[in-house]
This record gives structure tokens, sequence and C-alpha cells, in this order.
């Protein structure tokens, strides 16, 4: 089945590496018009051009999209540029220090709930009046393994990321009579840019390092894109509510 992507507008969020550019670069290579969204201007702008030197179409946005004013921006951009906003992928997010609970302090927790969670949360709700209107959408956020246990992060990005898994699920729902569609992939190790600032010798590191062992191959951004882009299809046209491992089988350990 062809992939449907050919002309659609789609917001692809912490689009200046990583996962993000590799899922911004493979839309862009079936047809698709992208806004390509990220905090580092040079990232952003730097993708967008990448994508325009290869024949394709996009732009670029730069901002804290856990801001209200950014989300806005966003999404304003893809209707203005494109008139429409087919596809919203979530994928901006940032790590946590690996921190037991007892050990979160409140800046800690608030910057990653506030990245992880609110900002997913505020572009969807900003998205979904457009999607509404056409009666069609798909909406893929990256959640992670963390999302699926409690044994690959610290509390913080744990939280964060089974947050996103039951908007996901409460998004599938709530609107699938209305013809939008919500999946969410849950990377395992993959080869990015974010680094994990934190204290091997504190209790959350040392707690959590046994579970790593049987973590799998480190995957590339290619290949959690490819995942992405799929979900986003028509050929993933009756898939609602999924949360897919992309982990090298590490979800089934």
């Amino acid at each position: 089945m062809a992939s449907g992507l050919d002309g659609r507008s789609v917001i692809v969020t912490g689009a200046g590496s990583g996962i993000g550019r590799a899922a911004a670069v493979a839309f862009a290579a079936e047809g698709a018009k992208v806004v390509v969204a990220d905090l580092n201007a040079e990232g952003a702008k730097g993708v967008a051009e990448e994508i325009e030197q290869a024949g394709g179409t996009a732009v670029a946005v730069v901002g804290d999209l856990s801001e209200p004013s950014v989300v806005d921006q966003v999404v304003q951009a893809a209707v203005d540029s494109f008139g429409a906003v087919d596809v919203l992928v979530n994928n901006a997010g940032i790590m946590d220090r690996m921190s037991a609970l007892a050990d979160v302090d409140d800046a800690e927790w608030e910057r990653v709930i506030r990245v992880n969670l609110t900002a997913p949360f505020l572009l969807t709700r900003a998205v979904l009046p457009h999607m509404l209107q056409a009666g069609r959408g798909a909406i893929v956020s990256t959640a992670s393994e963390a999302g699926l246990r409690g044994s690959a992060a610290g509390a913080a990005y744990t939280a964060s990321k089974h947050g996103v898994v039951g908007l996901t699920k409460s998004l599938a729902v709530m609107y699938r009579k209305q013809g939008i569609r919500a999946n969410a992939i849950a990377p395992g190790g993959t080869a990015t840019a974010i680094v994990v600032d934190a204290d091997q010798t504190a209790h959350g590191p040392a707690a959590l390092g046994p579970h790593f062992v049987n973590v799998g191959r480190i995957a590339q951004p290619e290949e959690q894109a490819a995942a992405i882009v799929f979900l986003a299809s028509d050929a993933a046209s009756n898939i609602n509510g999924v949360v897919l491992p992309v982990d090298d089988g590490w979800a089934a350990v």
C-alpha cells in the first residue's frame, strides 16, 4: 500500500537532530511538506535546508516547545505554509539525570515533565481543531522503553513517558470516530546526541545499572524514523492506540 504522504503537511518536533531529523528527512522523501521544529536554531534551519536541497519542501520554526506561544507559531507555520496539519510527530524530549524519586529536585521534575509531556499535550490540542475540520489526521509520539517499564530511566523521565503512552491511548479512543489516529513508538537505545548527566554513584543510576544488560542492539535514528513514518502513513490506516517498541526485543525480555 502506498504511504499516502505525498503532499501532506507534517510537523516534526525535535527535528534538528537525531530521531527527529531522520523522521523529517524520511517524510520529505515520501513527498510530505515538513515543519522542522526545534529549540536549536542551527539544527532546525540546517535540516530544513537539507530537505530543500534534496528537492523537498520544509520550513524551520525555532523555539521552546513547552512555551504555548511557540506551539502557536509551529501550528500557524504549517497552516500558513502548507494549508493544513495532516500529521503531528511529538518527538522533542529531554532526559533526566536517572534520579531515584527521593533525589529528584523540583527543577528536574518540572523541566522534564514540561518538555516531554506538557509540550506534546499543547501541540496535540493545538492541531486537533485543524484535523477535526479535515476529518482526518495522524499523531505519532515518541514515547520510550521507559514508558513501558520502571527500569529504563529516572523517576521524572519514566513518569513523563508513561504519560505520553496514556495520552496516546486516550487520543485513540476519543477521536477514532473523527478519523484521527494516535500511535507512539517506544525506542530502546538509539544513537543520538542526547547525553545523560547522571552521577553514577547516586542511588538511581546504581539501582538501574543491572537492568541495562539486555538492552539489545543500539538502533540508528533512521530505524526509529521508519517506524514513525509507517504509523503516520496510510499503510497503518487501521492501527490506532498502539505503542510500538523499536528496541531489538528489549521489551520482550
